[in-house]
């Protein structure tokens, strides 16, 4: 593993940065009366996950903390993909749109699993 001096080092930030980014351009096109529910909804979750890998980063001197603000990372990468199922079902993103942006948050999904499985590297030389 490289040396990660920060969090945005991290592959899954990267990661989940561009795909927050990515949300909230396709929610720019859906409906007005949705601005408030579906659309604040799908953003704020997507955002959460970045705000909770830097904040896990924040807890490494403390193990047990890191891991769990990285669940609740994963909590809101999965939330985000049920969002994204309930714009599939209401018209606002074609079947395509709504593969490839789930896909991208399975994968996300994935990468904090793997960070949580190997989170004693990460805690390993916090100062």
């Amino acid at each position: 593993m490289a040396l990660t001096r920060s969090f945005r080092d991290m592959k899954v930030y990267q990661h989940s940065r561009t795909e927050a980014q990515r949300i909230f351009k396709l929610t720019q096109s859906f409906p007005r009366e949705e601005r408030f529910s579906l659309t604040d909804q799908i953003r704020r979750s997507s955002r959460a996950v970045k705000s909770m890998i830097a904040e896990a980063w924040a807890h490494r001197r403390y193990p047990a903390s890191f891991v769990s603000k990285l669940v609740d990372a994963l909590g809101e990468a999965t939330e985000t993909q049920s969002w994204l199922d309930d714009a599939l079902d209401c018209g606002y993103v074609t079947p395509a749109q709504h593969h490839d942006h789930d896909a991208a948050w399975q994968s996300i999904g994935g990468m904090l699993n793997n960070t949580i499985e190997k989170s004693d590297d990460f805690c390993r030389n916090a100062s």
